[in-house]
């Protein structure tokens, strides 16, 4: 008989995976394969094995889910998987970008290094610029030139909505270096994007952007 599991929740579904029941596992995949592969996909869009990377996921998932001693983290623990798996591959795969091993920080007055530069939220998302393949392949491009530490960082805010303090415990560094990457990235993503925006039209007269897509 097959299990009816509309009316579960995500923290339900978890805990008939931890006691072993399969259709509860296969519910799972089914809930959360879309933003497993979209997440992967923002990391690392030039990659072209993203749908055996997905699986892998919850291969790593099946494995490790009945260690999970708090099934309602089950969404953080799961990214953090989806991390792992892709600085793995990382490690494995030809460098095409430069890692930036220093993260830019301030100091305050109290002389304790902390990001305390306004960090802006996107009102706009890239995608949201102009809706088009060309737009979305410019963005796409964009992204991949960028650090994986500072990409790693702003898809983490801008593109899953997680707040820093997330970000910071997802990826295991301060506060401040989590802004601070987020920052950068956004500054990056501008100058690689201003040729396209200004193509369409997104500047003023004297250089400025029209919108405040980063």
């Amino acid at each position: 008989m097959k299990l009816d599991f509309s009316e579960s929740t995500d923290l339900e579904i978890v805990e008939l995976c931890q006691i072993g029941k399969k259709e509860a596992f296969q519910e799972l995949v089914k809930r959360y394969q879309k933003n497993v592969f979209a997440l992967l996909y923002q990391l690392a869009p030039e990659w072209g094995d993203l749908n055996d990377l997905s699986q892998e996921v919850f291969i790593r998932v099946y494995r490790g889910v009945h260690n999970l001693r708090n099934p309602k983290i089950f969404k953080s623990w799961l990214n953090q998987i989806v991390l792992n798996l892709f600085y793995d591959e990382l490690r494995k795969r030809p460098r095409r970008v430069k890692t930036v091993s220093m993260d830019q920080t301030y100091e305050d007055d109290s002389g304790e290094n902390e990001f305390i530069r306004e960090v802006r939220d996107l009102k706009q998302k890239p995608d949201e610029v102009i809706s088009s393949n060309e737009t979305k392949n410019a963005i796409k491009k964009a992204m991949a030139q960028l650090p994986e530490q500072f990409r790693t960082a702003i898809v983490l805010r801008e593109l899953q909505g997680l707040q820093y303090e997330e970000i910071a415990e997802l990826l295991g560094c301060a506060l401040g270096t989590v802004k601070s990457r987020i920052w950068r990235a956004r500054e990056r993503l501008q100058v690689l994007l201003e040729p396209f925006l200004q193509d369409a039209g997104y500047f003023h007269a004297d250089g400025g952007f029209q919108s405040n897509a980063f």
